[in-house]
């Protein structure tokens, strides 16, 4: 085996890897595509909007952290879970 094959990720058998990003402020449903298709909903109690869903691979949390700082929100936490726990869009 050579060392390019060595370094290809393996394919996850349970699909993609599932995310739950928290913000800090208000970010409505109308940015879902911005931030490449999570779902996207208010806490209204606290203020934090949970962005929820698939990522395609391991650099798309990285593109979504970079949309996150370039509109200018705080980061909350980021958190992978379980494709059952996700609650993104059914």
């Amino acid at each position: 085996m050579d060392m390019a094959t060595e370094r290809m990720p393996m394919p996850n058998p349970k699909g993609p890897a599932q995310y739950q990003i928290h913000i800090q402020g208000q970010v409505g449903p109308e940015w879902t595509d911005w931030f490449d298709g999570l779902s996207v909903a208010l806490a209204e109690d606290d203020g934090v909007t949970r962005l929820t869903g698939p990522v395609a691979d391991q650099a798309a949390p990285h593109r979504l952290l970079k949309k996150i700082r370039d509109l200018g929100l705080n980061l909350i936490s980021v958190n992978p879970v379980d494709a059952g726990q996700a609650g993104g869009p059914t």
